[in-house]
């Protein structure tokens, strides 16, 4: 089918690049980072020294682009947890009562996952990626979108005939650039229309630090969440036992309430909010790095699939098209599962309108996760924006049924199995747990001392 241009070496560029090597003949992937042989952090992507989880549904979508992938990474040292049964969640200031959800995750760290998941794709016959070159235009004929034009980083920004550098013609070009993707620009370059967009200010800093823990801390536990704190709303612990037998921990803080990476300093937020035993295990964990911190402002969706007229040629992904708070952990799902849509659209339908028939794949992949997390977002002190009617309605049931599932561990799984995106929201309303929820906390914690 011709020659595919990947924009960006990260993960959803990976993953669109394994997706397009079942329907072109030449798929280049050009990057702007020199990568590393191996699986340390590098500098195009600096939050990869923080917390990153592919959640369940994630872990067995990938195993369909990647066979044994998964396998892959429990064999380099990733650990794998079942959930609920090795991990702690502590939410709305009460733990998710404990029991086996179904489902297992896979703790690699960012830099381990996307080394795996890069040799698998520069494996492929059809597939060459390129180090160390910027995007810095498109190239076009009519409505079609015909290559890109990319520049060597550190040569001079426009060549002799007044181009900026050397062109790669392509039938597709694919923007995996994250946040900082250029399509809604090139559409305008272009003579389309920007997509719509909307952002949901959130102000978030996060922390992150290495640590080895001794083994009696945490007990059987691999996983550690606190949110949703009463008193510290703003603040948050996201911890995962990683290859290597050591613990990343990321503290969390929105609107400007953000930690520290002193180590006495993030021992200290840390102890305003989570419970006694993670208070205790901090303290006696051994640190094993200097901590790094993140910024980011704002969650971003844009909506490509509403444009009344779209160039051939031309796809986003990832970040480029929706760009979540992180501490959510939903980007690397959801960039495996555009990705599945991506494959699927060009298998049913070719090339013909795939732009639109691709944003609108991606616009319900998106939708759950994005609603769950703006939604999430503006309801913390100092958000702007309004909700969605819908979510006030049913913000109360959801309080109640957090509640009620520090108690009650099928409430806890069925909560756990929609944040992992295994099910849709809709099941937390179904008939039978909506009677467990509205029986209150109370009488699930009656029930579970009788168990």
């Amino acid at each position: 089918m011709g020659h595919a241009i990947v924009l960006g070496a990260g993960i959803s560029g990976l993953l669109a690049a394994r997706a397009l090597a079942w329907h072109f003949d030449r798929v280049t992937v050009v990057e702007r980072d020199r990568l590393p042989g191996e699986a340390v952090p590098r500098r195009g992507v600096p939050q990869g020294r923080h917390v990153h989880a592919l959640l369940a549904r994630g872990g067995e979508a990938i195993d369909v682009l990647f066979p044994g992938l998964t396998g892959e990474l429990e064999s380099l040292g990733a650990p794998v947890s079942t959930l609920l049964t090795e991990a702690s969640y502590n939410l709305a200031g009460g733990e998710l009562a404990r029991g086996d959800i179904g489902a297992r995750m896979v703790q690699a760290s960012r830099p381990l996952l996307e080394s795996v998941v890069r040799e698998r794709v520069a494996a492929l016959g059809q597939v060459k990626i390129i180090e160390g070159y910027d995007a810095t235009g498109l190239t076009a004929e009519g409505s079609r979108v015909t290559g890109v034009r990319i520049r060597a980083r550190g040569r001079p920004s426009t060549a002799e005939d007044g181009t900026s550098g050397e062109v790669v013609r392509g039938e597709l070009v694919v923007d995996a650039l994250g946040r900082a993707g250029r399509s809604a620009a090139w559409l305008a370059e272009l003579g389309y229309a920007r997509p719509s967009e909307r952002r949901v200010k959130v102000d978030l800093g996060y922390t992150s630090r290495l640590f080895r823990m001794p083994e009696d801390a945490l007990g059987s536990d691999r996983v550690l969440l606190v949110a949703s704190v009463p008193g510290h709303p703003t603040r948050g612990l996201a911890g995962m036992l990683q290859e290597g037998d050591r613990w990343l921990l990321t503290l969390s803080g929105v609107q400007g309430d953000h930690p520290p990476t002193d180590l006495a300093e993030f021992r200290a937020f840390a102890r305003t909010f989570v419970p006694p035993r993670v208070e205790a295990a901090l303290s006696r964990a051994e640190p094993l790095d200097d901590g790094f911190a993140y910024r980011f402002p704002d969650g971003v969706r844009r909506w490509y699939e509403k444009l009344t007229a779209l160039p051939d040629g031309l796809v986003a992904v990832g970040d480029s098209v929706c760009s979540f708070n992180p501490v959510y952990g939903q980007g690397m799902t959801v960039a495996v599962l555009e990705a599945q849509a991506l494959e699927r659209c060009l298998r049913e339908g070719g090339q013909e309108e795939l732009p639109r028939r691709y944003y609108r794949a991606a616009a319900k992949v998106l939708d759950t996760p994005w609603r769950f997390a703006a939604e999430a977002d503006l309801t913390l002190p100092g958000a702007e924006g309004k909700r969605a009617r819908s979510a006030r309605l049913a913000s109360g049931y959801m309080l109640r049924l957090r509640r009620v599932a520090h108690h009650d561990p099928v409430v806890a799984a069925g909560l756990l199995r929609v944040t992992m995106l295994l099910d849709p929201p809709s099941a937390l309303f179904a008939p039978r747990m909506a009677a467990r929820v509205l029986r209150g906390p109370e009488a699930a914690a009656r029930g579970r001392r009788r168990r």
